[in-house]
């Protein structure tokens, strides 16, 4: 399997493990709880394979980490009504130029 497919299994299990999170209800319910404790490990074995497989560190952690940061924040406003406006916007376009910078500056 391709690095950036791996990178991209590790984003999907660590924003399905958030989300689960939130309906874990502070781990009161079993199913959301269970996915949150398999999905971050699912996170972690694919992101440490990424590394494995060559991709530099900071590029890949800040690809996982800004994508599960965007996907996570997209989840909660269309899912759980939380708010949109300016700052969430501009936090999410900062978070996603500075990946952007990060993998520009890793080519050289």
């Amino acid at each position: 399997m391709g690095a950036y497919l791996l990178l991209a299994l590790a984003i999907a299990a660590e924003v399905s493990a958030t989300v689960s999170l939130k309906l874990s209800e502070g781990f009161g319910k079993v199913g959301p709880s269970i996915v949150v404790v398999v999905g971050y490990a699912v996170a972690f074995v694919a992101l440490a394979y990424v590394l494995k497989a060559g991709v530099p560190m900071s590029v890949a952690y800040a690809i996982w980490a800004a994508a599960g940061v965007a996907l996570v924040a997209a989840v909660g406003m269309v899912f759980f009504s939380e708010p949109v406006n300016f700052s969430v916007i501009a936090g999410l376009v900062l978070v996603i130029g500075g990946v952007v910078l990060i993998e520009a500056g890793s080519t050289h």
